[in-house]
């Protein structure tokens, strides 16, 4: 349980560092866009925005998932998680489809070339937002959360946006009149890239949500800390189930048939108290005890 509770306050953690860095962002994109006629830089303030409120619904996924299970919630909270992953995705095909509707209106439109400082500004947030896909991707790797891991994914989208902006107006700028939509069409193709990295986050949260068989490593591991209980002749089948930033697991453990049903409950019960204690992310195993047919 206590490695469950760090898992659980490393992702928060990552969480609250997220709403105050797209936050920031948000503001300082919107600013800059607008002062800086650039509408690649105000479509990116917009996502950034809709990052805010996803980041937020990420922080109330992972405090519901993180409660311990009871009398209506046997085996805990933790489906919470992708079903919030969900609204995020949600979040992520709003904010693409804004962009890309308003890109199409500004590509029929005269537009007037964007500013040169826009490009500092967007370099400085193409670096640190893929920083903060890689603190927060780490850990959600380190947490198992799905959630996470779709808010990590929203900076790596924000990063792509950021760096089609750049390429936009850099275009507008540089190469001169006739191009001014060059930051219009950046944007265009940003929408596209957000749908996608949309689709890379919703296909694990339904894998976990059809409880999905992913987990071949963990199933290895069960196996392998379980055969060396003493009395344990091998392992059948093994099912393991998903629930938020932990796992359920449903074992059948083959025993010597002669042995009385005490001795069979005391060898599940070693094989259960073993696994709790190699896998802390195992938060509740199963042992069925299977008679060696030989």
């Amino acid at each position: 349980m206590k490695a469950t509770i760090n898992n659980s306050q490393k992702a928060i953690q990552a969480t609250y560092i997220s709403i105050l860095g797209n936050t920031f962002l948000a503001i300082a994109k919107g600013i800059t866009g607008f002062f800086g006629n650039s509408y690649a830089l105000i479509a990116d303030a917009i996502e950034s925005t809709t990052d805010i409120f996803s980041s937020i619904l990420v922080l109330f996924g992972l405090k519901y998932a993180s409660r311990p299970p009871d009398e209506n919630h046997p085996y805990g909270h933790g489906k919470a998680e992708p079903l919030i992953t969900f609204a995020v995705v949600g979040f992520l095909l709003i904010s693409a489809t804004v962009i890309f509707i308003e890109s199409i209106h500004n590509i029929q439109r005269p537009q007037s070339k964007p500013e040169s400082f826009t490009l500092i500004v967007l370099g400085l947030i193409i670096i640190f937002k893929e920083i903060s896909f890689q603190y927060v991707n780490k850990k959600s790797n380190e947490t198992k959360s799905t959630s996470l891991k779709a808010d990590a994914w929203h900076h790596r989208s924000d990063a792509i946006t950021s760096l089609m902006a750049f390429i936009g107006i850099s275009i507008a700028i540089y190469m001169g009149k006739g191009y001014e939509a060059a930051d219009d069409w950046a944007a265009l193709i940003a929408s596209l890239f957000i749908v996608y990295n949309a689709y890379l986050i919703f296909r694990p949260a339904l894998g976990e949500i059809m409880d999905e068989h992913l987990h071949d490593d963990l199933i290895d591991q069960i196996r392998k800390s379980s055969s060396l209980i003493n009395g344990v002749v091998g392992t059948e089948k093994c099912l393991v189930r998903k629930m938020g930033m932990n796992y359920i697991v449903d074992l059948h453990v083959i025993v010597d048939g002669k042995l009385s049903v005490v001795e069979g409950h005391s060898i599940a019960h070693s094989v259960k108290d073993k696994l709790k204690i190699d896998l802390p992310e195992v938060t509740d195993i199963l042992v069925h005890i299977e008679p060696d047919s030989e």
